[in-house]
């Protein structure tokens, strides 16, 4: 774990220096240094000060790099297709959390084809009108409306409307980083 580095970035980011951090937290600039070059690690109650000092949960500082906030530009997002017919645009991501967006043509699919898959599965409706289904639940929901299902039961999407529906996504599957 690099706490240090968090610690560090924190300091320099805010213009603080390593001085300013010592006198306003009472440790000792030989420790705090350590502690920024990752030499020592500091107990609870000395993260617990630390982090009062900056104003953040501590929990901040516990973080890797790569669980802390993400951010995706627009020009960098990813696209795929779903059975060559559904567009869906991949949003963000984080531990086992994703959110994308789809856009499904009117009547797709037209089979009711159903899919299965680890997690929690929750939609919004952006545009359009559909008919969803998991099981013997079906239901016809419109803009506005949302849906959520436990996605390891089948379950299927069908666009009900005379235009392009658009659905935003959000995927939690705990299990999804450790597959990847």
């Amino acid at each position: 774990m690099q706490i240090g580095t968090t610690i560090r970035a924190i300091r320099q980011r805010r213009g603080i220096t390593l001085g300013q951090l010592c006198e306003g937290t009472g440790l000792s600039q030989g420790f705090m240094s350590q502690v920024e070059n990752n030499k020592t690690s500091p107990s609870l109650a000395t993260l617990e000060t630390i982090a009062d000092y900056f104003n953040v949960p501590i929990a901040y500082l516990l973080l890797k790099q790569e669980e802390r906030m993400s951010v995706v530009r627009q020009s960098e997002r990813t696209f795929s297709m779903y059975r060559g017919i559904q567009k869906i645009e991949h949003l963000a991501e984080i531990g086992g959390l994703r959110m994308s967006i789809t856009e499904i043509p009117p009547g797709i699919p037209a089979d009711r084809e159903t899919n299965a898959h680890e997690g929690l599965e929750t939609h919004y409706v952006i545009k359009g009108k559909l008919q969803v289904g998991q099981g013997e639940d079906m239901y016809t929901v419109e803009e506005g409306d949302t849906f959520s299902w436990h996605a390891s039961v089948p379950h299927w999407v069908v666009n009900a409307g005379e235009e392009k529906a658009v659905l935003l996504i959000i995927v939690y599957n705990e299990n999804y980083k450790k597959q990847r």
